[in-house]
């Protein structure tokens, strides 16, 4: 992040803050001071050198998190433009779900993630040396499919010297991902994240390999990615019970992300784990070049889904906050707590008729729709 300058006040005035890191959920004013959050209370004076921003009848909440992405604009064919989509979603920090691997972090850092400042990208790094290399309408090569691609020394190499940025590993398996390699990539790169002390991110398609290979594996802390996945390899019985395998992993520890996208969200499932009383730890976009025009579109809509489904709203906001926060290790993201980053999301809740659609088509009307109104990012009104 740049540096605020030291003596930049920011008052947000009158809104519904809600911040499920602190149990806070009220109407109040929020102050940031030299890029830091500094007060939280009713009322809090302004100064002559104060901006103070009117957002009453909106939604503040900590800076979001969207621990699903793909935003390595330019470099690669599915990646999006994460400063446009913070815009338009009010979205602090954009994790990028391994779009770049060893042989490609350099660019991307240099590229895209160091001049979207103060936009905060934070990445994944894929195991498949290239990342995912093809991904588009017409073009779809699983970059685990060839294990000569795959170099745990060139991984694990990378992932040290960009330790201030990398959250995480990400590997990608199923039918499309790993193709005949099956489990294997997924094997491999649990070493590079046990040896790099990070935690994995799992991409789990069509099988083979199944549902019960890969949750067999997940470690306390691991991230199992579109958690709420149609069949196949979907979390339910056909009933609409919760797979064992699932339950145990949860048991272990194993963080639970949507990763909406194009393929990986279906309402059907999503309701009957819901029902089951099963929520997701975290809810992300998995926003990319087919997915950012519908059905995901980004973070904000992908919350709003939930909200839909019965979620309540602080529910949704600390899938999108805190509890993403907690997954890649940065407690000092995802909270309104004072000394905390200067960061909060602002949208407006309209009372409006707002259609939903899943991966698989399903359409379902809610008389709520979520509208971004602000951004403040190293404690100034950026958006």
């Amino acid at each position: 992040m740049t540096t605020a300058s030291h003596d930049h006040d920011l008052i947000l005035r009158g809104a519904r803050v809600i911040d499920p890191s602190q149990n806070l959920d009220r109407v109040t004013d929020v102050r940031f001071h030299g890029g830091r959050v500094a007060a939280i209370g009713d009322n809090l004076q302004s100064g002559t050198q104060t901006e103070l921003r009117d957002v009453r009848g909106m939604v503040v909440t900590p800076g979001l998190i969207d621990l699903h992405t793909h935003v390595y604009w330019g470099g690669t064919a599915i990646g999006v433009d994460a400063v446009a989509l913070a815009r338009s979603s009010a979205t602090a920090t954009f994790v990028d779900a391994g779009t770049a691997g060893p042989g490609n972090f350099p660019g991307f850092r240099k590229h895209v993630i160091e001049p979207a400042l103060p936009v905060r990208i934070l990445p994944l790094l894929n195991l498949s040396f290239a990342g995912i290399f093809a991904f588009s309408d017409t073009v779809m090569v699983g970059e685990c499919e060839d294990l000569r691609l795959l170099d745990l020394n060139h991984c694990v190499r990378v992932a040290q010297e960009h330790a201030d940025l990398v959250v995480g590993i990400k590997v990608r398996v199923g039918r499309g991902a790993s193709g005949a390699s099956g489990i294997a990539p997924m094997d491999m790169a649990l070493e590079g994240a046990e040896a790099t002390g990070l935690p994995l991110m799992a991409h789990l398609d069509h099988p083979p390999p199944s549902r019960l290979d890969v949750m067999s594996r997940l470690r306390k802390g691991d991230i199992l990615t579109h958690c709420f996945r149609p069949f196949p390899n979907a979390p339910t019985h056909p009933g609409g019970s919760v797979r064992p395998e699932v339950l145990a992993a949860r048991e272990r520890g194993v963080i639970f992300d949507i990763g909406h996208g194009a393929g990986s969200c279906g309402f059907g499932t999503s309701r009957a784990m819901l029902a089951a009383g099963f929520k997701p730890d975290v809810i992300s976009s998995d926003v990319h070049i087919l997915s950012i025009n519908g059905p995901a579109f980004d973070l904000l809509q992908t919350l709003a889904k939930f909200h839909a489904l019965g979620m309540t709203l602080p529910e949704v906001i600390a899938c999108g906050t805190v509890n993403a926060a907690r997954a890649i290790r940065r407690p000092e993201l995802g909270t309104l707590q004072v000394g905390a980053v200067g960061e909060a999301s602002v949208f407006e809740i309209l009372n409006q008729s707002t259609e939903h659609k899943d991966v698989l088509g399903e359409v379902i009307t809610t008389d709520k729709r979520f509208v971004a109104r602000g951004l403040v990012l190293d404690g100034r009104w950026w958006l």
